[in-house]
This record gives structure tokens, sequence and C-alpha cells, in this order.
């Protein structure tokens, strides 16, 4: 169903150079030149401008599907300890629920990321993904590489890939527009909830409480 006020007006215009056109035919037919030239010119108009709308159209969707965005995940935390920390994990739209206990002073979730083509989205083939991993990090370089690191992957590669066909076979999916990895971090904190979301450039995380919020002020 048309979905905006160009689109109608593109349809409203297209019937009536349908019409328009028969009518010349007919004015042909009866070689009623003159009129048949006018019918004509109106047909050519009446469709040109049904195009333009059309084309205004696909521009306003597609500066739409450029804000779309999916629940991936919701992640809230408990501090166990110094940097020591447990990470529930609640998938959308499923509500699976994991626990982990994650080192460091982040938490960091990798995804897999497969993206259309700017058609193809428009017509509402959205970014996929695949949550690969979650894993804890540490703000201090030197102590993330000698301190306890914590890394859980989230789930195995299903049978037929997607994601590693468009990779390996770029030419026989023209339709794919890239395949990526993205990642979301943010600091762990006591009572700290956060939701991550999928868009088209890849995963965003929000906190989504006070201590989320805390945590994110004072991060550096």
């Amino acid at each position: 169903m048309p979905q905006s006020v160009p689109e109608l007006l593109a349809i409203a215009c297209a019937l009536l150079g349908f019409v328009a056109l028969l009518a010349t035919l007919r004015r042909l037919y009866r070689v009623q030149l003159f009129a048949a030239t006018r019918s004509g010119v109106l047909a050519a108009l009446l469709v040109a401008g049904a195009g333009l709308l059309f084309s205004f159209s696909l521009t306003l969707h597609t500066y739409a599907r450029l804000t779309w965005e999916e629940p991936v995940a919701h992640l809230s935390f408990v501090e166990l300890g110094p940097q020591l920390y447990t990470a529930t994990l609640v998938r959308a739209p499923s509500s699976d629920v994991e626990t982990f206990a994650l080192n460091g002073d982040e938490w960091q979730l990798d995804a897999r990321v497969l993206k259309w083509r700017g058609v193809a989205n428009v017509l509402g083939l959205d970014a996929r993904y695949r949550l690969e991993r979650l894993g804890g990090r540490y703000i201090d370089v030197e102590q993330e590489k000698s301190a306890t690191r914590s890394v859980y992957g989230l789930g195995e590669a299903p049978a037929l890939d997607l994601w590693l066909l468009a990779r390996a076979y770029p030419r026989w999916l023209p339709f794919v527009d890239a395949v990526y990895g993205s990642a979301a971090y943010l600091p762990m904190a006591d009572g700290a909830r956060y939701q991550v979301t999928i868009s088209q450039s890849g995963l965003i995380a929000r906190p989504t409480n006070d201590a989320a919020q805390a945590a994110v002020g004072a991060w550096h």
C-alpha cells in the first residue's frame, strides 16, 4: 500500500497518463491528429511526472531506512569484585538469557554484519547480523596485555552461512553491499544496564538506567 503523498500522486499521474494514452490511440485510429497530439503530450507529461514523483518517494524511503534500528540484546551487570562482573545477556527478540563472568573495566559485544545494496535495502531487506562473542576489556592497554582475559562465543555459524558465502563469492551475490565485523563497547558498573541495537551501519549501544549513565559519564 502507498505510504506517502508522493506515492499517491505518482499513482494518480500514472493512471491519468494511461487514460490519456488510450485516448491518444483512439484519436489516432480516427485520424484526429490535432486532438491525438494534445492527448499524447498530456500523456507524456503525466508519465514523466509519475516517474519524478516515484523517484522522490524512493529518496524519502532511502532516508527513512537509514534511521532503521532493531534491538539485538540487553546487557546488565553485577559487580563481584575489582574488575570482575557478572554479565547477563538477554537476546532480542528471543529473550534467551545467558550469564557470563567478565574481567576488566568494559564489556564488548561483537557481531558479523551483512548489509544489502541500496535498492534491496529500500525494498525492506535490512542488515542481517549474527552475534559472535562477548568479552571483557581493560582501559589500560598494558593491563590488557597481562591481566586475566575473558571472552565467550555466542553461537556457531549455521550450515549455510550467507555471510561467509558473500565474503567468499562476492560476484555471485551482487545484491550484497558489504560484509564486515561490528563491535560495541561501554564501561561495566554495578547495576548498569544497556541496550544494543543494530542499524544499517552496525551495532549501537546505549545506557538505559542511571547506573549506566553515570558509568558512561565517568568513562575515560
